[in-house]
């Protein structure tokens, strides 16, 4: 299993100036990079304070001229907010002045404020239409002309200037939980980034079963990877736990406004909302969190990776930015590299020597 992780510019006070808020997420890179971690990810969110990111590809360039060999990834464009002739064009851009380093993750898009503001007002669950007309039209776009007459976009013979340094392209992610996406992105190709948000381990296990089931109805196609993300801390000593879990707690509220739809948004800061109006009340307690979540000591978390190992997951992607402060994320992502990513390496390793011994 290879570790990857989730990172943006957040800001959660008009007093936090961007200078700080850049410098920090630059130095938070530089560490996954030298660490060992096979992928960062970024996202695309817009009008949001606390995930500044309304153009992803512009990001991941910037990180690319200052890292050496961390892959950088789109976790999510988000399929609604683009048109393909453009997406096309610009993630292969990303590719070449990353040097081939791009992943190419796309999703229907999660937030039912952002789909107020930028597509419309459409129902967030019809973003998925956009999804599975998009991704076609850019994988021949990527090729050479080609022309569109789709329900959402027409367009006359186009192709994608650049083409992507990548041949035949950058591997795509499908950002997927039901099993009907499942079975779609699997059939195109796509590999997999699923989450199991705040749920208990179970819900890994149910994922990981879509993830199989897909793979087994689509024989015709090579096995794709199976990335999971999960919110993530490590500390040093154990009763550091509490400290941690709350800022995720509090962190929590923030999203269900957003995901739900039920809060104020003030100049891109959102409220949190009350702990009474929270989906899945039980989600919020602070052991069940410490549970299901990747919170621990190194051994701890080590522990509990295991499980995601023997789910069949390929990539565990750590979630770092819920207010996090920047001294615990940094922490957090020095004792990975030091502590835990060595132990699933030389597991690798050893087993590679036992295949090539046999």
């Amino acid at each position: 299993m290879k570790f990857s992780v989730s990172l943006h510019l957040e800001r959660s006070s008009p007093d936090t100036p961007m200078t700080e808020v850049t410098r920090n997420m630059l130095e938070l890179a530089r560490i996954a990079d030298r660490g060992g971690f096979e992928t960062l990810w970024t996202a695309e969110h817009h009008t949001i304070e606390f995930t500044i990111a309304p153009n992803p590809f512009s990001v991941l360039t910037w990180l690319g001229q200052h890292t050496d060999r961390i892959r950088l990834g789109t976790a999510t464009v988000v399929a609604p907010y683009w048109s393909p002739i453009r997406l096309a064009g610009e993630a292969a851009l990303c590719d070449h002045l990353t040097g081939g380093r791009l992943e190419f993750g796309i999703a229907r898009g999660a937030y039912q404020y952002e789909f107020d503001r930028m597509a419309g007002g459409i129902p967030q669950q019809q973003g998925a239409a956009f999804l599975k007309e998009i991704v076609p039209a850019v994988k021949k776009l990527w090729e050479g002309d080609y022309a569109h007459d789709g329900e959402i976009w027409k367009f006359p013979t186009a192709t994608s200037v650049p083409k992507p340094l990548q041949q035949p392209h950058p591997r795509i992610w499908v950002a997927a939980r039901d099993p009907a996406s499942f079975d779609w992105a699997v059939g195109l190709g796509a590999s997999i980034m699923s989450t199991p948000l705040s749920q208990p381990m179970s819900e890994v296990e149910n994922l990981a079963s879509k993830f199989r089931k897909a793979v087994a109805d689509h024989p015709e196609v090579p096995r794709p990877l199976f990335m999971m993300q999960r919110r993530a801390g490590v500390f040093d000593k154990a009763e550091d736990w509490e400290k941690l879990v709350r800022y995720s707690m509090d962190y929590g509220r923030y999203f269900e406004n957003l995901f739900q739809n039920i809060g104020t948004v003030t100049n891109g800061f959102p409220d949190a909302v009350p702990y009474e109006a929270v989906a899945g009340r039980e989600n919020y307690d602070p052991q069940n969190i410490r549970a299901n979540m990747l919170f621990g000591t190194p051994d701890e978390v080590i522990e509990k990776l295991e499980a995601y190992e023997a789910a069949g997951v390929d990539q565990l992607c750590l979630g770092m930015n819920y207010n996090l402060p920047f001294e615990l994320q940094k922490r957090t992502l020095e004792l990975f590299a030091e502590e835990i990513i060595p132990v699933f390496a030389r597991r690798e390793r050893d087993a590679l020597s036992l295949e090539a011994a046999q």
